[in-house]
């Protein structure tokens, strides 16, 4: 069973800063996605696959991993840089 750890990143809709602190651990698809062949749509069964846990932060997601034997990566959260720029810039 393996997982990846990674702190959840701001929306594209989102202004404000709520639950990006926040660190996720999500299991890896251990089987294939396939067509249902009545109606179409797409499934597995792997419900390990449907499971999200959040951590206040990323020391707590890897001791939970160990604790329970899931070989976890982490991935690093990508700097934040800001593009500021004026109102007056789209005139330019």
């Amino acid at each position: 069973m393996s997982a990846r750890i990674y702190q959840r990143a701001k929306s594209a809709m989102q202004s404000g800063k709520a639950r990006t602190d926040e660190w996720v651990l999500e299991f890896e698809q251990s089987e294939a996605r396939k067509a249902d062949p009545l109606m179409g749509w797409t499934g597995s069964g792997d419900t390990q696959a449907q499971v999200s846990l959040n951590f206040p932060s990323k020391d707590a997601a890897k001791a939970y991993a160990e604790k329970y034997g899931i070989v976890a990566r982490v991935h690093a959260t990508p700097p934040k840089s800001l593009k500021l720029q004026a109102y007056a810039d789209n005139f330019r």
